[in-house]
């Protein structure tokens, strides 16, 4: 059975707590970390926690994972995506991985701050998934042993600046600001029989109450288990760390068709990005100061709900 948890603050300490129908049961101990909560909290443990409670709407949330874990992500890994974003599935024979700085990490309600040398803010909801335990070495993972990799499923929106990332082909500055990375509300901490579900979770994402990104993660072309199993070849990972998986289809950034960009690729090169970017400022679908993004993912028999995240776009702060 999944267990949804909750980090947040409540009369000045951080704490974690077990969340149904608007009410916490506080988890007793203090973790400093996700990767400690997970460590000493087990999901059978969980199932059969009791004592005093109290109203979700009486805490602040917090994000549930931690700064001090890594921030993995995975780049156009649904099939519609990738092809608004330029690219052939059928030609792409490769997993885009990147990383994000820890410290754009924040909990699922706070503001979204828009730079001011930001033109282009764009939105990414994703599944994020959250690490069970400590991969030090090559393995080989598979659907079968994923329970044993993963401890649960969060949401996450990838914001993006497009025009740092793209011109400037900075992945990792275009997409780390300070506030670009909220996570949560909630920790959905899975069993083994939870793990067939994680290919059957529905993402919606809305700004301004309208549908922008509507998809399931069975459009994943990379799949949990093949993208650990590369990963594990590559680089340590502890438990607490997130993968988020990619985004659907329906982001604000629109690519120029393969005859434009071949088009381009004759013109000076200051020439060709003063066109994208005349390009992109066009689209009214980029983020503006006081827009509001939700974005909620759901499993078809909702016994996985990761919460609603809702974010205000802000101005920086003079």
């Amino acid at each position: 059975m999944a267990i949804h948890v909750l980090h947040y603050l409540h009369d000045g300490r951080a704490q974690w707590g077990v969340v149904a129908d608007g009410v916490i049961t506080p988890i007793p101990g203090e973790f400093s970390s996700t990767g400690a909560f997970i460590a000493a909290n087990p999901v059978e443990r969980l199932m059969t926690l009791n004592g005093p409670s109290i109203p979700e709407s009486k805490v602040q949330w917090l994000s549930p994972v931690t700064t001090d874990q890594q921030f993995i992500c995975q780049g156009a890994n649904y099939r519609q995506h990738m092809i608004e974003s330029g690219m052939d599935p059928d030609v792409k024979k490769f997993n885009m991985i990147f990383t994000k700085a820890t410290s754009c990490i924040v909990a699922a309600n706070s503001a979204v701050v828009k730079p001011d040398a930001v033109r282009l803010l764009d939105y990414e909801i994703e599944l994020g998934l959250v690490l069970k335990r400590d991969i030090t070495s090559r393995e080989t993972i598979t659907d079968e042993n994923l329970h044993e990799y993963i401890a649960g499923a969060v949401i996450v929106n990838d914001y993006s600046a497009r025009d740092i990332q793209i011109p400037q082909m900075q992945f990792y500055k275009g997409k780390s600001y300070r506030t670009f990375g909220p996570v949560g509300p909630y920790l959905c901490l899975l069993e083994k029989q939870d793990m067939p579900k994680l290919k059957e979770l529905v993402l919606t994402l809305t700004v301004n109450g309208t549908v922008r990104q509507n998809d399931t993660t069975a459009g994943l072309v990379y799949g949990p288990a093949e993208t650990l199993s590369e990963l594990s070849g590559v680089q340590d990972l502890r438990t607490g760390d997130l993968l988020a998986t990619g985004t659907p289809s329906g982001c604000a950034l629109s690519i120029p068709s393969p005859e434009k960009q071949r088009a381009a690729a004759q013109l000076p090169e200051a020439e060709k990005w003063r066109l994208f970017l005349k390009m992109q400022e066009d689209r009214p679908q980029y983020l503006q100061i006081g827009d509001v993004v939700e974005a909620q993912i759901v499993s078809y028999d909702r016994s996985i709900n990761l919460g609603t995240q809702r974010n205000l776009v802000v101005e920086e702060a003079a």
